[in-house]
């Protein structure tokens, strides 16, 4: 069973975080290998948290050495080798997957270029932190390919526009 546990501060509007938040983490997950942690019989918790800019910036710095807000961190607290066997061997039925932090201003900036709203566009980075927590990386293009795929996905079955989308003006 999966379990969001969302907090979030000013200057993110009141909404229902909870609900689009586990829409868009089952989304995610759903389409990936590790799809059966949604019907484990354990426990698996994602935190989210709704940041204000500088709160983003502050861990950016300290956990990835980048001096400025970025859109969304992910802090996994499990190797991606070991989600398969996580959930059945799991001492308490319960699997903390990892951490989710998005940024207001970084958001709503990004939403408005995009020409998107606010929600959509959480939805997404939500959908992106999560496939980090399962061990999604887009360093390299083959990694960033197969990751974006995923994100495309899951995007179109929340029925979301697709990013990476490339439109000649």
């Amino acid at each position: 069973m999966l379990e969001i546990a969302l907090s979030s501060d000013a200057p993110w509007p009141d909404q229902d975080w909870d609900a689009l938040a586990l829409r868009a983490v089952r989304a995610a997950i759903e389409r990936t290998p590790h799809g059966e942690l949604l019907t484990s019989p354990a426990t698996v918790e994602i935190s989210v948290r709704l940041a204000s800019d500088d709160e983003v910036h502050t861990l950016n710095k300290q956990y990835r050495q980048k001096d400025k807000p970025t859109n969304v961190l992910s802090f996994p607290m499990v190797q991606p080798d070991l989600l398969e066997t996580i959930a059945q061997n799991s001492d308490d039925g319960e699997v903390l997957l990892g951490d989710i932090i998005l940024a207001h201003g970084v958001c709503v900036a990004e939403a408005g270029e995009r020409g998107i709203s606010v929600e959509d566009h959480a939805m997404h980075l939500m959908v992106h932190g999560a496939l980090h927590l399962l061990g999604y990386d887009h360093i390299d293009d083959d990694e960033a390919e197969g990751m974006e795929q995923i994100e495309r996905d899951a995007l179109a079955a929340l029925g979301l526009h697709d990013p990476y989308l490339i439109t000649e003006d």
